[in-house]
């Protein structure tokens, strides 16, 4: 039997929709305080580090490295069982943040703490809304 089951695709709020309008331009938006000047990414009121509320958006250049991640043999929905194995992971940019997100275009075993990777977008069948993803630099 065939699973028709569609991976979830984000429904962009007042807060988050820059972010998302930034996805589907091919951009990684984030958010940087404008009282202590720290990067933050997802989309807040306030600064995480300091509670400020002056927070302007900005476009990421898109470079990190790998912080930690975990190979998923065990999907959570029927909608990510043809994508197993994949792999999930913290990604510092170098702008400052982190964000979690899966690696792409790359072997699994060959995905290590430290390795360069660059922002990418994958699009979701039957949706125009492009999710903020990663691959190898």
């Amino acid at each position: 039997m065939a699973d028709t089951q569609a991976k979830p695709v984000p429904v962009p709020d007042g807060i988050s929709r820059p972010y998302w309008e930034g996805a589907n331009l091919g951009e990684f938006r984030y958010q940087r305080c404008g009282a202590c000047g720290k990067a933050q990414s997802y989309a807040r009121n306030a600064c995480v580090h300091c509670h400020a509320t002056d927070l302007q958006w900005h476009k990421a250049a898109g470079g990190g490295r790998i912080a930690s991640f975990s190979v998923i043999h065990r999907a959570p929905l029927a909608a990510f069982a043809g994508d197993t194995p994949y792999v999930l992971a913290l990604v510092d940019l170098d702008e400052g943040l982190r964000f979690m997100c899966n690696v792409l275009r790359c072997d699994p075993a060959q995905v290590c703490i430290g390795m360069a990777v660059r922002v990418c977008f994958e699009s979701r069948p039957c949706s125009e809304q492009k999710i903020p993803q990663v691959e190898p630099a």
